[in-house]
């Protein structure tokens, strides 16, 4: 991968022996292996079985979950954040692992859409949840630093599972949650 950015560097014209570029290619090339971990990470590495029971049916919220990813169209970042939701089941699942499987999916090439779709459907498959909803706000580089060059846009994703997608209720419930923050 640091070949593949030293042939960037020289492709833009700059000289990658200019001092100031001598490692860029390592630091480009440790950058993307994190910002794309996603890929290597499991989601029951991730869960490690704290999934508990519960008596709890009411709805369960984290909010304003913040995520950075990378364009798949433009390889730029589009940084915003989630809002997850569940209905339990008789189980309920540990805080920390619902930021991580944010985590996990946004830190792959991706587009918004997708990625609030693999979370909701993520988070439903380990909660096995009466229904599931998320809502992802973020803002685009590739939006805002190149093609319209809209500084203040942000685009707004949901996916509603289960009840949420059923009972306009519960789905309102969890809209009125969120937009409280």
């Amino acid at each position: 991968m640091e070949e593949n950015f030293r042939a960037i560097i020289e492709a833009i014209g700059e000289n990658p022996e200019r001092e100031g570029l001598l490692r860029t290619p390592h630091r480009a090339a440790k950058a993307m292996e994190f910002l794309t971990q996603g890929y290597e990470q499991d989601v029951n590495e991730i869960v490690n079985g704290a999934v508990f029971e519960s008596s709890n049916d009411e709805m369960v919220i984290v909010r304003d979950i913040e995520l950075y990813s990378m364009c798949e169209h433009h390889l730029l970042p589009f940084i915003g954040k989630a809002h997850v939701a569940y209905l339990p089941s008789g189980k309920v699942i540990g805080l920390s692992k619902i930021p991580r499987i944010v985590d996990m999916y946004a830190r792959r090439l991706q587009i918004q859409e997708n990625l609030t779709q693999q979370i909701g459907n993520c988070i439903q498959s380990v909660t096995d949840a009466h229904g599931v909803g998320v809502v992802i706000e973020a803002q685009h580089l590739c939006a805002m630093m190149r093609g319209v060059q809209k500084q203040n846009s942000t685009m707004v994703t949901s996916v509603m599972l289960g009840r949420f997608r059923e009972d306009h209720r519960t789905r309102e419930e969890f809209l009125s949650l969120v937009r409280r923050g």
